[in-house]
């Protein structure tokens, strides 16, 4: 596998390879997931006829899917050409873009709205303020980010997903810790929430963490 060092090309390589397997596993999560629905719903109320709405690291757009059965004008973003092959196949009707968190090749005040589902993930510490950065830059002002990530303090490497070779970097947060990036990248925090992990047959077994923010108006 041609890993070569840089971050971005090892996470695009790693979702290439895991893409179908991922999709499988995946893209059906939200029938289990009550809380995160609640959270969706109430995103989609927010957004739902004022514009478009991102979602970023998009994967096989679970979703973006959800949204737009709600009525919401949703695009896919992520970086994997591999994961958006699988967001094609399983939503033909969805508008799909190829890019990187750090240099979303959109213009400036375009999104009412970002749902970034456990993507800031992948984003080294030292980069978080400049990709929260770019993702205030794109937002209308008064447009929400919904970001959701896995809590911790740590970092960690993995050479294994869906028992396929991979090198991925995965960064755990606070909500604390997230708290001051959005604030010092220019939101406005407006809700933070935490739970426990659902059940190991639901998903991988962290605390789970939420955050609403918005960009104020000047």
């Amino acid at each position: 596998m041609p890993y070569d060092g840089t971050p971005a090309k090892n996470i695009q390589t790693s979702y290439d390879t895991v893409a179908r397997e991922y999709a499988d596993e995946l893209y059906p999560e939200l029938k289990g997931k009550p809380s995160d629905r609640k959270l969706l719903d109430r995103f989609a109320d927010r957004v739902r006829g004022l514009g478009w709405v991102c979602d970023l690291g998009c994967g096989p757009a679970q979703i973006a899917r959800y949204l737009q059965d709600r009525g919401v004008d949703v695009m896919g973003l992520d970086l994997s050409s591999g994961m958006l092959a699988q967001a094609r196949r399983l939503n033909p009707d969805l508008a799909l873009v190829q890019s990187s968190m750090l240099a979303l090749g959109l213009g400036s005040e375009v999104l009412y709205g970002i749902a970034a589902f456990y993507c800031i993930i992948h984003i080294p510490r030292e980069q978080v303020v400049i990709a929260l950065a770019e993702m205030r830059r794109v937002l209308k002002q008064g447009g929400c980010l919904l970001v959701t990530f896995h809590l911790g303090t740590e970092d960690s490497h993995h050479e294994e997903l869906f028992g396929r070779p991979v090198s991925l970097d995965v960064v755990l947060f606070t909500t604390g810790e997230m708290t001051g990036y959005l604030q010092a990248a220019g939101f406005k925090v407006e809700e933070v929430l935490e739970r426990d992990p659902y059940t190991p047959e639901i998903e991988y077994q962290s605390r789970r963490g939420y955050i609403l923010a918005s960009r104020p108006t000047e």
